[in-house]
C-alpha cells in the first residue's frame, strides 16, 4: 500500500480503538486495509434509503454520486467524488474524512457503517 493518508487512516482508527476499547474503529480500520478493489463504493441513493436526517455513516471505501440525498446526513469516509461532495452540500449535510470523525467525538454507537 502506498497512500500514505490511507496509512495514516488505518493506524489512526486503529489507535483509537485500543484508546477507547470501541470495536467500530477497528472494523472500519480492517475493512480500509483490504485492497482497492475490495473496498466499499456506496452510492447516495443507497445511504438515503437507509439513514435518517442528523445521523452518521461511516464508508470505509468511497461514496459515490449515484443517486440524490433527500435530508441531511453526516457522512464521513475514505473518499468522496466531486459529485457527491456536491449532492452532500446541497441536502444541507456534512462530509468528513474518517480520521475528522474519531476526532468530533461522537458516540460510536450513533454512527453507522455502510459497506
Amino acid at each position: 500500500m502506498k497512500n500514505q493518508t490511507l496509512i495514516d487512516t488505518i493506524t489512526t482508527l486503529k489507535k483509537a480503538s485500543k484508546a477507547s476499547g470501541k470495536a467500530i474503529w477497528k472494523a472500519l480500520a480492517e475493512d480500509l486495509d483490504k485492497s482497492k478493489r475490495n473496498r466499499a463504493s456506496i452510492n447516495l441513493s443507497r445511504i438515503d434509503r437507509h439513514t435518517e436526517e442528523g445521523e452518521y455513516v461511516a464508508v470505509p471505501g468511497k461514496v459515490l454520486a449515484a443517486g440524490n440525498l433527500s435530508k441531511p446526513v453526516k457522512i464521513a469516509a475514505a473518499s468522496f467524488s466531486a459529485g457527491a461532495v456536491e449532492k452532500i452540500m446541497a441536502a444541507k449535510g456534512e462530509y468528513m474524512t474518517l480520521v475528522e470523525l474519531v476526532e468530533s467525538g461522537v458516540e460510536p454507537s450513533k454512527i453507522k457503517i455502510m459497506k
